[in-house]
This record gives C-alpha cells, structure tokens and sequence, in this order.
C-alpha cells in the first residue's frame, strides 16, 4: 500500500506531501488544476522515463519520495532481500531529475536505475490511465491486456527464450545455405595452407637455428683450419700457452716461502691455466664433430628458400609461420564444427521449432481460457454500464504456419456487438467514442479484479460517462476498495461520492508563479466539492443536500 508521497518542484507543483490511505481515495478539483500531475509523480518514482521539462519553472531540480508498506508483500520483501535492500515493512522510493535532463533513483537508500524501479512498481502497483481506450484500438495492446488478465508473464518469458533459440538457429542456418560455395572454398583453402605449414615441420627454434647452420656448413673448411691451429696454439705445441703458464707457475711456486703475497696472483692464474685446458678441449670436440658435408648444406639452403617463400606468401616473418599454423588449424577447426554442418543446423532448428510450438501451444490454451472469462465479464458488465444487449468477445486463433513471433503464434482480436442482434466485429470497426470508453472501463474493472497488487490507481478512466452509469462506476470502484488500495482521478460527482477519502487539487496563482496544492477534506468540505461537482454557477442548499445524500448511500 502507498503510505506517503513528498514532491517538491514537480511540474507546477512546489511542494506537496500527502498521506494516503487504504480503500477508495478520489483525487478531484478544478478543470485545468493538474489533478493527473500526482499520478505522473507516482509514475515517475515508478520508473516511468522523464526529461528536464518536469523540474518546475526556475529549479534547478525535481524530486519525488513515496513510501510504500510492503508488509503485507512477501514477494516484493524477497525481491528487496534479493538485490540487497534493506527488505523491512516499509520501503521507500526516491527519484530525482535534473533541468539538465540526468536522472537518479534511489529504493531504501541504495543507488538504483529505472529498471529496478519498474520492476518494484510492477510488484506493487497497477496505473490504468485516462487514454486506454484509445490504445484498447490496437492489438498489441489487446494481446498485452490479455495476457496480464491470464497472468500470462512467466509462460511468455519460456516462449521468447525458445522464440531467440529457434530465430538464432534459423538465421545460422540461412547465412550458411547462403554461402554455400564460399564456405566449402574456404575449408579447402584452410585445408591447403594447413598441409603447406605442416610439410615444413619445423618449431619456431628449429627455423631460427637455419641461419646458423647453413652458416656453418658453408664455412666448413675454414672453421675446421682455424679450430685445429688454435687448438695447437693453446695446448699441443711445445710452446703452447698452456706450456707458457706452467713455466709460470712453477716460477712463482718457486717464491711462495719468500712472500705469500704471491699467492693470489698464482691462484688466479692456475685458474685461467684450467679455463685454457677446458677451452682446448671444448675445440677438439668442435673439431671432431665439424665436417664438410655438401649434401646437407643443400638440404639445408632448400629448407631456407622454403622458409623465406611462405613467409613473403604470408606476409609475416619466418620465425612467425608456426603460429601461423595455429591460427589455420583454429580456424579450419571452427569451419568444420557442428555449427557450419547444414545437417547438424538443420537438425537443431527441427528440435528448437518443437521447444518453440510446445510452450507457445500451452500459452495458446491459457489464453484461450482466459479468453473466455474476460469475455464473459466484460459482457456482463457492459450490462451494468448502459450497453443492453451487448456483447463483447475475445478471439484467439492459432496461426502455426505463419512467421513465429516472441509474443507466440496466436492473433488475438477484441470484438464487440453493440446491439442485441448484430453480428461481433473487431471493435475499432464499430464502438463509438462513449462505447469505447464504457467498454475500455468494464475491461479494467473485470481485469482489475484479478490482480493481486496492493494497489490500483485509475486516471480518469471514467471519462465519457455519466448519469446512473458513473455511479455504477464509483460503485464497482469502492467494492475494489474494500480490499485494497484505490487511487481514483475522476471529475464526476457520482464517482467522487462513493470514495472512502478525498483529496482535492487546487492551484494557487502567485505574483510570478502557478503552483498546486493537494489538501485532505474533512466530511463537510467533501459535500461542497461533491456540490461542486454537480454543476451550477451557485452551489444551492439543495445541491448541498443532494451531496450529502449520495456520500451517505455510498457509506
């Protein structure tokens, strides 16, 4: 239930706080006074989008606090516990827009977007605003009502789900018969230049390693002359380096009893003695292992020439080709996966066709069902509202052979029969304006019924009735009331007299500016707005006690 609304610098609204309670509240007041701004404000903290133009006149921003009691609300508190909200008995609602058009909300103090609003909102609060019958022309908006009467809304999010598989299969599907020819060239390219890359059969080291083989190989000859000279130089003549430095040391070893100063320097130079010795061996093994070898130079100029050749084919560095590879194989991989194989696609598409029609057929017969009741309570309702003898008809036919859609396979079509005896048509084919709008009331009143919200707010939806038809209207309305919370904009007295509160709207001009104010009315201002309403340029005694006698027979 709506506990408490603040608005401050709202359209032409300055300041505003306002109670509200449980049963029928009517919100009435002067033509022009902006009885549907508070309905506006509501929809706003709800989530509805907005610009600058609402920030009154001269501010710098608009802002709007409804508290709202959500004891009672089992759903609403685990969807607060759920996002991590502060989940007591009341939760609280704050918007702010800017007059640069920036926008912020707030549920219970933690930062929040539109879409969390409208999905709390949807929870708690159901608007049936003063142009629906003009949208009741439409289908879409027909199929909408529906399927909110059948609480169609989780079977809908299963055939949208399926709908999205069955459409992404199918487009897959297309693009591939589509590109048939170009697919399979390009597998066969793929396959190519993946053969190419795996005949040379080299690592990115071994390709790195040519350059130095072919290297060696070529300079075979003189590499094996100056190993073996230097070889002979450092270890193997009799004048070797290595023969040098052990005259050396002996020399020095000769001295070490006269200064052991001397030893440091004749440990460093046996180290180097040792360093030459492994020096000279490391050669002959190089030797030894070091030939001439003409047929493997060949073997390896041709490697290199390939090398070179894929690398310019490829545009890419020698050392770079095995990643190259790679990438083909990855690719050729995916080309030749399920989701490129026609048979597999098309076996999918049969498979998610089915999912599809089985959760679209059940929500044919919920609809179908629903269908029905809606029918027959519009039908007796229009009864009640002046339209004898007429009969309203929902019908829901099943087009398995047409495009799939997200919303399902059916067509959904409101008719009506006006008069008794004239045949059901679609009812932008023959409701007048008045009809359409008595039909449109009897539609939200039977829907309205079925909700289970907390709260319902109509914004004059009684808006092209009157006489003994409005009080039925106001009537149906308290009986709404009687079990929940009812937020009523109307400008007729006979639905103004049948509320369990009233609160009246009234504008008051300044020096330099317009702004409204909302004021509760105690039981004797409640029979002079009643009065009011009822018309006149003086409201007289009997007047007075006309009102006071409809308030009394609501009661």
């Amino acid at each position: 239930m709506l506990n408490h609304i603040h608005i401050r610098n709202f359209a032409i609204i300055e300041e505003v706080e306002l109670e509200l309670h449980s049963g029928m509240t009517v919100l009435t007041g002067e033509t022009g006074a902006g009885k549907s701004i508070l309905i506006d404000a509501i929809g706003l903290v709800l989530g509805d989008r907005a610009d600058s133009g609402v920030v009154r006149h001269g501010s710098d921003k608009a802002e709007i606090t409804l508290t709202i009691d959500v004891a009672h609300t089992a759903s609403t508190k685990q969807w607060l516990d759920d996002n991590d909200m502060n989940a007591d008995d009341e939760c609280i609602l704050r918007r702010i827009i800017t007059n640069k058009g920036k926008s912020r909300a707030w549920i219970n103090g933690t930062p929040s977007n539109l879409g969390m609003l409208k999905q709390l909102g949807e929870q708690l609060v159901d608007i049936h605003g003063q142009h629906e019958h003009q949208s009741l022309m439409k289908r879409e908006f027909q199929r909408q009502m529906l399927d909110d009467f059948a609480n169609n809304h989780t079977l809908l999010s299963k055939v949208d789900k399926t709908f999205s598989q069955w459409k992404t299969t199918h487009q897959r599907l297309q693009d591939i018969l589509s590109q048939n020819d170009e697919y399979q060239s390009q597998i066969d390219l793929l396959s190519f230049q993946v053969s190419e890359l795996e005949k040379l059969g080299l690592s990115k080291k071994e390709i790195i390693a040519l350059d130095n083989e072919h290297a060696r190989l070529t300079n075979a000859d003189e590499l094996l002359q100056t190993s073996g000279s230097v070889t002979q130089a450092l270890y193997k003549d009799d004048h070797s380096i290595y023969s040098q430095l052990s005259q050396v040391i002996h020399s020095i070893e000769s001295q070490l009893d006269k200064d052991k100063a001397l030893s440091e320097p004749l440990a460093m130079i046996q180290s180097a003695q040792i360093q030459l010795q492994e020096a000279a061996e490391d050669l002959r093994q190089y030797r030894d292992h070091l030939e001439a070898n003409p047929q493997l130079l060949d073997e390896v100029s041709n490697k290199i020439t390939e090398v070179q050749s894929l690398a310019r084919k490829h545009r890419i560095a020698p050392e770079e080709l095995p990643d190259k590879l790679e990438d083909f194989v990855t690719q050729l991989t995916a080309l030749q996966s399920d989701d490129y194989d026609i048979e597999t696609l098309t076996s999918r598409l049969e498979a998610a066709k089915a999912d599809y029609l089985k959760v679209a057929q059940q929500l044919s017969k919920k609809r179908l069902s629903a269908a029905k009741i809606l029918s027959k309570g519009v039908t007796e309702a229009m009864q009640e509202l002046s339209m004898q003898g007429g009969t309203f008809a929902i019908t829901v036919e099943q087009d398995k052979e047409a495009s799939f859609a997200a919303y399902g396979i059916d067509h959904i079509d409101f008719t009506v029969s006006a008069n008794p005896g004239q045949p059901l048509k679609p009812l932008a084919k023959v409701a007048s304006g008045g009809e359409l709008s008595r039909i449109s009331l009897a539609i939200q009143m039977i829907a309205a019924q079925r909700l289970t919200l907390p709260a319902l707010i109509f914004d004059e939806v009684d808006t092209g009735i009157g006489g003994s038809t409005a009080e039925i209207v106001g009537r149906e309305l308290r009986k709404l009331g009687e079990n929940r919370q009812v937020l009523c904009v109307t400008h007729l007295p006979q639905v103004a007299s049948q509320s369990h509160h009233h609160n009246k709207v009234t504008k008051v001009k300044g020096n330099n500016a317009t702004s409204n104010g909302i004021i509760t009315l105690s039981e004797e201002e409640r029979v002079q707005e009643v009065a009011r309403m009822m018309g006149g340029v003086d409201i007289t005694e009997s007047t007075l006690n006309l009102a006071k006698e409809m308030i009394s027979n609501a009661g």
